[in-house]
């Protein structure tokens, strides 16, 4: 018997509270800005990969009084999605647990699709795009924005602190994820059969003192954390030696006046014809 499919078959770097912080973080202005001048009063918009649905709510209040589904394959960020909207008083956002490669609409249900570090963790590029297409209206469009980690940065590094980004696209690929896919979004919306595609770049930034703090627990506290390192060090990703010299650079990091971190992301919109 065929094994169904799904978008993430696994997904190494979990939902510790200092990952779900990150992701409470965002926000549709300052992470969806690119698509929001696309978004109108009464229109239907997908958020697949929704995640905790802080990026969903900003959508469902530029198209109020239409309407945002928020797709996840996490039960437990659906949950964190409907208390969102409900302590915000929104009624125009609707949340599904469910799989990207299986959305449970019909054809040409949505104005809009639109996603925020999604691709980065999907096996089949190709696949979760047709099932968004497929969805979409004709004259629709689809919004991604999606990671560059190449080009992200933390300064000053030390000399050491590169090397967890290079941890962190290791764990990504062996999930068969595409942690540099923010800059080729432009070719496999082409090649999805999406038209007009408008290629953007932008960087989260963070720099202030509660910033850095932030940036500082999420490392120390999620990704060396021992279920994150242990699974580095058993895909040959890292060594023990050098999570002890990661964790090191970054307490010297968090004292530094000069220190910054600079998230890269890719983003495209395009048409579905």
């Amino acid at each position: 018997m065929t094994e169904p499919r799904t978008s993430t078959p696994d997904y190494t770097l979990g939902f510790s509270e200092e990952m779900l912080e990150s992701l409470r973080r965002y926000t549709a202005e300052a992470n969806a800005g690119y698509l929001l001048p696309y978004l109108r009063p009464g229109l239907r918009v997908l958020d697949f990969g929704c995640g905790p649905g802080t990026i969903s709510s900003g959508l469902a209040k530029a198209v109020a009084p239409g309407e945002v589904h928020g797709v996840d394959m996490e039960a437990s960020q659906i949950d964190l999605a409907r208390s969102v909207v409900e302590l915000r008083g929104q009624d125009n956002a609707t949340f599904h647990v469910g799989d990207v490669m299986d959305l449970p609409f019909e054809d040409g249900y949505f104005d809009v699709a639109h996603c925020h570090n999604l691709l980065m963790h999907v096996p089949d590029t190709a696949a979760v795009l047709a099932e968004v297409r497929r969805v979409l209206k004709p004259g629709g469009i689809l919004g991604c924005r999606e990671m560059i980690s190449a080009s992200s940065f933390t300064h000053p590094d030390f000399g050491v602190i590169r090397n967890a980004w290079d941890m962190f696209e290791d764990l990504v690929s062996a999930d068969d994820g595409h942690p540099q896919i923010g800059k080729d979004l432009k070719r496999h919306l082409v090649e999805a059969g999406f038209t007009n595609v408008r290629a953007t770049a932008s960087f989260d930034i963070y720099s202030s003192p509660a910033d850095v703090a932030f940036i500082y627990r999420l490392a120390q506290k999620w990704f060396l954390a021992p279920e994150i390192t242990e699974a580095a060090i058993k895909y040959g990703a890292s060594t023990r030696e050098l999570c002890d010299a990661i964790s090191d650079a970054y307490n010297r990091w968090r004292e530094h006046p000069g220190a910054v971190c600079g998230v890269a992301y890719g983003e495209a919109v395009a048409g579905r014809p």
